[in-house]
């Protein structure tokens, strides 16, 4: 039996133990940078390209972050901008996953849901092996995810209830929350990594 999400998220706080500065800056950071892209976009919906080209890197660098956060490989607030170097990856990642979760969407939103759970791990994937395509990073992670997908959405709910508490402290909270998840997350996909052999 793989490792207790309550233990996941222990071992997340170790991780972010002394780190939790460079965890939330790096968080406020990339947070900025999207944030920034995003909000024209819904004024002048032409710069919606922009978004959509910077999300997959910056998504990919984000969980390259991440994993050496949480592996204690020296993490550093410039990997957040890593995921630039995979460009064209990156961007097919997310373009896929994108257009894979709509299409389930329609059907019914538990089958969308299910597909977003069964791609969650793609960016550590390809954060892993910069040698994949995008599909192929999205059949390892549905491959991986299998038997998993109940854990993950049941590891999502507790985080939720810590979002509820985070709206009380005016949304502050969130500068140390969403941190906590995506160590959580690496955490989650190493545990589940070893037993796949990914």
């Amino acid at each position: 039996m793989k490792t207790e999400n309550v233990v996941l998220m222990q071992m997340a706080k170790d991780s972010l133990k002394g780190n939790w500065g460079l965890a939330v800056g790096t968080f406020i950071v990339y947070f900025l940078v999207v944030g920034a892209v995003q909000s024209p976009s819904i004024v002048f919906p032409s710069t919606g390209v922009l978004s959509l080209i910077i999300a997959g890197p910056m998504a990919l660098g984000f969980a390259i972050f991440s994993l050496a956060m949480s592996r204690k490989q020296d993490p550093r607030l410039e990997q957040i901008f890593f995921g630039f170097k995979l460009f064209l990856q990156a961007l097919g990642l997310y373009i896929l996953m994108v257009i894979f979760t709509i299409l389930w969407m329609l059907l019914l939103i538990v089958p969308g849901i299910i597909a977003a759970l069964s791609y969650s791990m793609s960016f550590f994937i390809l954060a892993d092996d910069n040698s994949i395509g995008a599909m192929q990073a999205i059949d390892k992670s549905k491959a991986m995810m299998q038997g998993y997908k109940a854990k993950l959405f049941r590891l999502y709910l507790r985080f939720a209830a810590w979002g509820l508490l985070c709206i009380l402290t005016l949304g502050i909270g969130f500068l140390w929350l969403v941190p906590w998840v995506q160590v959580t997350m690496a955490k989650f996909y190493d545990d589940i990594k070893e037993e796949n052999q990914i």
